[in-house]
């Protein structure tokens, strides 16, 4: 087999893969392909948290044939118990002859374990092909495993002059509807929604997942003085239980109790010296309920924290064809200059819709 055909097949698992956004966390996305003979003879995917993983549906697809044959796999096979038994285990027992893997898992209980096993047991292992892409397809759970904080991507919808809402603080609909349209699909691939309690005051927003299918993240406030209003929403709606509000110690006992008795939680914070919540200590307690990427919708505040924080890892900022004038601006940052900028790594431009979409990785220390 010939690296032009690795690269295929392999292409192919990641696109696999891909079918698990949204419902694998705080799992990887994971494809497999078993091949014979230049022909793929069966496939699988990670499906859902807890459910095998996607060896075992590749390997059961192909059946006996997959004696002798080639296993592509996204992800090294894990060597360790946790929801499901050892996939190097069922590798092994199939009679793979190689496999060819695109990236080591970062999991301390595997990282190189699963590919040692396999080679003691005279399974042939390649590792590498296309390693870049199966890292930026698991960058949340890479990056879960190696810090135990969550990647946090900044959404931001903004105007051409670079307000997010106009003088009135008015700001709905700033962007098309393609564009929100992929803001809903991010959600529904996110294991939570954060903004501040401004963004709740000032829109009254949902956050919810409507313009596509698909499973419903956990949507986060950050209110420091428990200022969300009962009747908000995030309050009444549906899917009050998942959502999640960070206050201060001093937060009025009363509120919590009514807030929780609507089925949302409450979590306190000691306050930093700026009477402001904590971010870091945020992204810990989320880390703590296994969340691993945390979409941050606003406000602009609330941005600019992250940001002057360095605890964002990603922007993605759509730019709308319209002046504002006056209004409120997406960030306020100070500490940087013409002489000391805070560059962009990675940086993407497309078109989405009538909006430009900027994507952006952040300078990590």
């Amino acid at each position: 087999m010939d690296e032009q055909q690795k690269h295929n097949f392999m292409r192919y698992a990641l696109r696999l893969a891909r079918r698990g956004a949204g419902r694998v966390s705080p799992n990887p996305m994971v494809g497999a392909l078993v091949v014979k003979d230049g022909r793929i003879i069966g496939r699988g995917y990670h499906r859902q948290f807890g459910g095998p993983h996607a060896e075992v549906f590749a390997l059961e697809e192909a059946g006996k044939a997959a004696k002798g044959a080639t296993l592509f796999v996204t992800l090294e096979p894990c060597c360790h118990y946790g929801k499901t038994s050892p996939c190097t285990d069922k590798i092994i027992a199939a009679g793979i002859k190689k496999v060819i893997v695109a990236m080591q898992d970062p999991n301390p209980e595997v990282n190189g374990k699963g590919l040692r096993i396999l080679q003691q047991h005279g399974i042939e292992v390649e590792s590498g092909i296309l390693e870049a892409r199966a890292q930026e397809l698991n960058v949340a759970f890479v990056k879960f495993m190696r810090q135990r904080l969550p990647l946090v991507t900044l959404k931001i919808a903004q105007t051409l002059d670079g307000h997010i809402a106009d003088a009135g603080n008015h700001s709905k609909w700033i962007t098309g509807e393609r564009a929100r349209r992929r803001v809903h699909r991010w959600r529904s691939e996110a294991g939570a929604v954060l903004v501040g309690i401004g963004t709740v005051l000032a829109d009254d927003p949902q956050l919810t997942v409507r313009l596509v299918r698909g499973p419903q993240p956990w949507r986060v406030v950050l209110d420091t003085h428990l200022r969300i209003p009962l009747q908000a929403k995030l309050m009444t709606d549906e899917w009050v239980k998942k959502t999640i509000i960070f206050s201060s110690t001093a937060a009025d006992e009363a509120k919590i109790a009514d807030i929780q008795k609507r089925g949302a939680r409450v979590i306190r914070l000691e306050t930093q010296e700026q009477g402001e919540l904590p971010l870091r200590a945020v992204l810990e307690k989320l880390a703590e309920w296994q969340i691993t990427h945390v979409l941050v919708e606003g406000g602009s505040r609330i941005f600019s924290a992250f940001l002057q924080e360095d605890l964002a890892d990603r922007l993605a900022v759509f730019i709308a064809p319209k002046l504002f004038g006056n209004g409120l601006p997406a960030m306020e940052l100070t500490g940087y200059s013409a002489d000391r900028p805070l560059t962009l790594n990675h940086v993407r431009w497309r078109r989405v819709g009538e909006d430009v979409l900027l994507t952006a990785d952040l300078p990590q220390e």
